[in-house]
């Protein structure tokens, strides 16, 4: 059995028995074992400590793909008892109804070229924490002192998923848009007082008077914008900053987003753009917002300036309807001229080259009813439609004689919602990267094709699940519709292939509001920079002189230890020889007896 005590070198013990390895050799032998082990020990340490610190280089070098591979796909349920796991509300007061979304995201990592990683919360069965109420808060402008009571519901929702510890640090904004825009400005103010004033005695959430708001069409499109390039990782800065002394951003993407009433754009713009008059550069500065996104007002990585306008009457429907009321006036009046009654009656319908042929439409009111055939001609549709874009010849214009800065179409990249998406998917059938010439004959063969083939591949269910007759009757026109806006109204090419149509963006819906808790909450990484930075400072003498970190540093120390140890090893062996010689066989009686060997303790 072999003992060993090694509080220091010069202190080891060992036992050694004659009878069971040679006289001289065990000692010398026993300690070679000895220093093996040890240095075989201290190899795997190495091994050990400087191998994974070679896997976490590499984890890292791998972390900014996969926080943003997480970010765009995550759909597992929230760990809401992770601790270092944030919260925050916001409440979209809409026109039709109100939604609370309950955002999540985990401590910032200290890096200031970093933003949040804010994702949609989602509960135990991997749905997003998303409520919706009707009708709209607006409906409450002759009784405002309800509206606290109103949003009481959302609220509550929300706290239920939401950890309770976390509640006072969890940030609540209430975001008003068109419904309350529309309010006179005592309604609204009468509104918002009462949520500013009574939502604090209920709730615990990190709320003051600036959380709750009307906010403006620019702000909306603003937070529209930061939401989908955040979700498509084009703030992500991170990587370029730690490999390059000069940041190169990655390209923003634009929004084109056609709803029923209005049309939007917005992209970003360079920092010097050119005016052609001083009314257009007034005009410019409501339609352009700079912001930085970044937690630091001194960094310049996240400064962004986007253009960003909003068309009301512009949308699908609108413009259909504006169509109409000028097909109708229109028409009146020349039969008042003319003495005729066309398209007052079935038999005589007004040829409408915007419905597909065949198809028989009534419109307008019951005392100026007029009836409508359509002889689904695309390119006299497009035409015909062209006044209604209101364009002016005013250079750097577009929809309605608006200003809108030069767009670099060969080296931009847009996204189209909603009727962008719709009328090239839900009958056309060709939704995703746009081609105006394929768009184009696709819309022509679909308007030319006559009602009833168009009605039997409706039944037979060949378009898309949601697409209905409404959709059927007017594709044709809001095709011809989508195609002027797109190229005569905001001026693309004919020829532009970086415009990409779609409903969700990887797989999820993307709304203005997570652009705007992203925007609201960007100085939030202070306080955790702020503390790495500072925990930083306590451990960089560690650091420092690390054996682990500085391989050369810790292979010379190795091999400073392995020479002392040689050395005490030689230095052992020559005072075991030494007592050998001291105690020879004839002074040693119980070696000739055949008896155990007592333990030989030798102290150095």
């Amino acid at each position: 059995m072999i003992s060993i005590s090694c509080l220091f070198p010069a202190s080891w013990h060992f036992s050694v028995s004659s009878q069971v390895l040679p006289r001289l050799l065990v000692p010398f032998i026993r300690q070679l074992i000895l220093i093996g082990l040890v240095i075989c020990l201290i190899g795997l340490i190495y091994l050990l400590f400087v191998g994974g610190k070679g896997r976490t280089s590499w984890t890292r070098e791998e972390n900014h793909f996969h926080r943003h591979l997480a970010r765009v796909t995550d759909v597992d349920a929230t760990d809401t008892s992770n601790p270092n796991l944030n919260y925050g509300l916001v409440v979209d007061c809409g026109s039709s109804g109100s939604r609370v979304f309950v955002y999540c995201w985990p401590r910032h990592n200290g890096n200031p070229h970093e933003l949040l990683d804010i994702r949609q919360m989602r509960d135990q069965h991997r749905k997003p924490v998303v409520m919706k109420i009707k009708p709209g808060i607006s409906e409450l402008a002759k009784t405002p002192e309800k509206a606290s009571d109103y949003i009481y519901p959302l609220l509550s929702f929300a706290t239920q998923h939401i950890p309770k510890h976390k509640h006072q640090e969890t940030p609540l904004y209430i975001l008003c848009t068109a419904g309350m825009r529309i309010l006179p400005e005592s309604q609204q103010e009468a509104l918002l007082e009462d949520l500013r004033t009574d939502i604090p005695v209920h709730f615990n959430f990190l709320f003051s008077d600036s959380h709750v708001e009307v906010i403006t069409g620019k702000q909306e499109g603003v937070y529209a914008w930061i939401g989908i390039n955040f979700v498509l990782g084009r703030f992500d800065h991170s990587t370029q900053c730690l490999r390059q002394e000069a940041l190169t951003r990655k390209r923003t993407t634009g929004v084109l987003d056609m709803g029923g009433v209005s049309t939007q754009i917005a992209y970003e713009v360079p920092k010097t753009v050119s005016f052609a008059s001083p009314l257009q550069e007034e005009v410019a500065k409501n339609l352009l917002a700079e912001f930085n996104l970044g937690c630091d007002a001194h960094r310049t990585e996240h400064v962004y300036r986007v253009y960003v306008s909003t068309f009301l009457g512009f949308g699908g429907n609108a413009a259909r309807q504006r169509y109409e009321e000028s097909l109708i006036r229109n028409t009146y009046a020349q039969n008042m001229l003319s003495g005729q009654h066309v398209g007052e009656t079935a038999d005589s319908p007004v040829p409408d080259p915007c419905l597909p042929t065949d198809l028989q439409d009534e419109i307008g009111p019951s005392t100026q009813k007029l009836h409508l055939r359509g002889t689904g001609d695309f390119d006299q549709c497009r035409q015909i439609l062209q006044p209604y874009l209101n364009r002016t010849n005013d250079t750097q214009t577009s929809l309605n004689g608006i200003y809108q800065p030069a767009i670099d179409y060969n080296n931009s990249q847009f996204y189209g919602f909603s009727e962008f998406y719709y009328c090239m998917e839900d009958v056309l059938r060709m939704g995703g990267d746009y081609n105006a010439s394929s768009y184009t004959h696709a819309a022509k063969s679909y308007c030319a094709t006559q009602w009833k083939t168009l009605r039997q591949r409706f039944d037979s269910g060949l378009y898309a699940s949601h697409a209905d007759l409404h959709r059927l009757k007017y594709q044709c026109f809001k095709s011809a519709w989508m195609y002027e806006v797109l190229h005569s109204g905001f001026s693309f090419p004919t020829n532009y292939k970086n415009l990409k149509t779609a409903l969700l963006v990887y797989d999820k819906e993307v709304q203005w509001t997570l652009g705007a808790i992203l925007y609201r909450t960007r100085f939030l990484p202070l306080r955790d920079i702020q503390q790495e930075t500072l925990k930083g400072f306590h451990s960089h003498w560690r650091h420092s002189f690390s054996f682990v970190n500085n391989h050369y540093l810790f292979l010379a120390c190795f091999f400073i230890v392995f020479l002392s140890i040689m050395l005490y090893l030689l230095r052992l062996r020559r005072i075991h020889r030494r007592a050998a010689q001291r105690y020879s066989p004839s002074s040693v009686p119980w070696l000739e007896d055949g008896l155990g060997s007592p333990t030989i303790p030798i102290n150095l």
